[in-house]
């Protein structure tokens, strides 16, 4: 049985006399009330996440935008917005999420390399902080959206560093083969192109290098690149308001040690002051690391299979509610709610209902269970309910906010009728 000290989301998420709890609340109980699968997320831990970025950034000028695309749920926003925070967005969708949780405009930025006209229209008529343009073409249309509504288009280019991030190629985003951003090399005469056009208005410069890092070494190395070009753009007469430098700070899954917050804005800060820019307005936009070891999801022993060659141990979570291991090969901790079971352990690989062998939650663990026992897949709030699916025509799981002892319903289980009502037969 795993200690407090290694269980991902501690203390948060902690162990007390054979019981697993999430902050006041034990989560075989959550189990029994709501069904599985479940998720749980801890409130006191979003808001211990968000507090070490507001640390590492006290007295700097700064717009801490989380990123929706970890874990949109309307309730985690307006936790996330009513402790000032602002967002980063990828779609209309996003903004209208955000509008709808209570961000004020003016703290939404709007990333994403295939932005609609439509989109753009719809941004500029509420009022966002700030696009993050990704390629000279989109340059070019984002200007003649605004120039149709008579306005200007805050603007920001993102710049490619090619920096290696070292987390998977599936979410490295700073490297020349990516397909974010504009190259380091065209930057300078990107810039002077947004700067000649009518609709648009230069504010910031802008650099995310990938997801789930846990080293300072590749974000220093983008700062100092970024840092470069922004001398070398305002000495072409282009003022630089913010620099942004994205998100992608880790978390622990299994025993990755990625710095604390404020430790890396130390860092980042430290630099940015030793070149003369540490007066500069500060974005950032920290998605995983604010939400990911605040959830789990909850999931029920279906059976437990003798195979030939392997154990399985089939659980009714499966990869459309939780589709990291499938996606990225993903280790997430996995263990029982309760220790009551008279189980021997065995070494199981922890699999789902769909009909791919793709479906898997974890390989080759470790566990005394029975039929009939709960799990908690840990580190499951960030990439898991925002990627999920109704594929193989299964209900999206109901969602739960913990907060000390009390316990919100924040998603409805979903049901049949529901998934199918937008379906429309011959």
């Amino acid at each position: 049985m795993s200690t407090l000290s290694t269980l991902p989301g501690a203390p948060f998420l902690h162990q007390q006399d054979g019981q697993l709890f999430l902050e006041g609340v034990r989560l075989a109980d959550l189990a029994a009330q709501h069904g599985t699968p479940l998720f749980a997320y801890s409130k006191a831990s979003i808001l211990a996440a968000l507090a070490a970025y507001q640390k590492g950034l006290a007295g700097r000028t700064s717009l801490i935008c989380y990123a929706l695309k970890a874990n949109s749920h309307l309730a985690i926003l307006q936790v996330l917005a009513k402790a000032g925070c602002g967002f980063d967005t990828v779609s209309q969708g996003e903004i209208m999420r955000a509008l709808k949780a209570g961000a004020a405009p003016e703290k939404i930025v709007f990333s994403g390399v295939g932005k609609t006209r439509a989109e753009m229209r719809y941004a500029l008529e509420v009022g966002i902080h700030c696009f993050n343009v990704e390629s000279t073409a989109e340059l070019e249309v984002l200007n003649e959206v605004a120039l149709e509504l008579g306005k200007k288009a805050p603007i920001s280019i993102r710049v490619n560093p090619n920096v290696d991030a070292k987390t998977h190629p599936y979410i490295s985003t700073g490297l020349k083969a990516n397909k974010f951003g504009i190259a380091h090399e065209e930057a300078l005469v990107t810039y002077q192109r947004a700067a000649s056009l009518p609709g648009l208005a230069v504010k910031g410069i802008d650099c995310h290098i990938g997801s789930q890092i846990t080293q300072i070494a590749p974000y220093l190395e983008a700062v100092d690149k970024v840092l470069d070009l922004v001398e070398q753009i305002e000495q072409a007469g282009i003022a630089i308001e913010h620099l942004d430098f994205g998100g992608g700070l880790g978390i622990q899954y299994k025993d990755e040690t990625p710095p604390a917050a404020d430790a890396l804005w130390a860092e980042i800060l430290a630099r940015c002051d030793a070149r003369g820019f540490g007066q500069r307005t500060f974005v950032l936009e920290p998605g995983r690391s604010l939400v990911g070891n605040a959830g789990v999801c909850l999931t029920e022993v279906l059976y437990l299979k003798q195979g030939e060659e392997k154990n399985f141990c089939v659980v009714d979570a499966a990869m459309n509610d939780l589709p990291r291991p499938a996606m990225y090969e993903a280790y997430h901790h996995i263990l029982p709610v309760q220790t009551a079971t008279a189980a021997t352990a065995q070494t199981y690989d922890i699999v789902g209902p769909i009909c791919e062998s793709g479906d898997w939650l974890g390989r080759e663990r470790s566990l005394a269970v029975a039929q009939g026992d709960v799990l908690a897949v840990c580190s499951a709030g960030a990439y898991c309910t925002s990627m999920g699916s109704n594929y193989n025509t299964r209900n999206r799981p109901a969602e739960i906010l913990v907060d000390g002892t009390a316990v919100h319903i924040i998603r409805q289980r979903e049901d049949y009728a529901a998934q199918m009502a937008a379906e429309i037969m011959l």
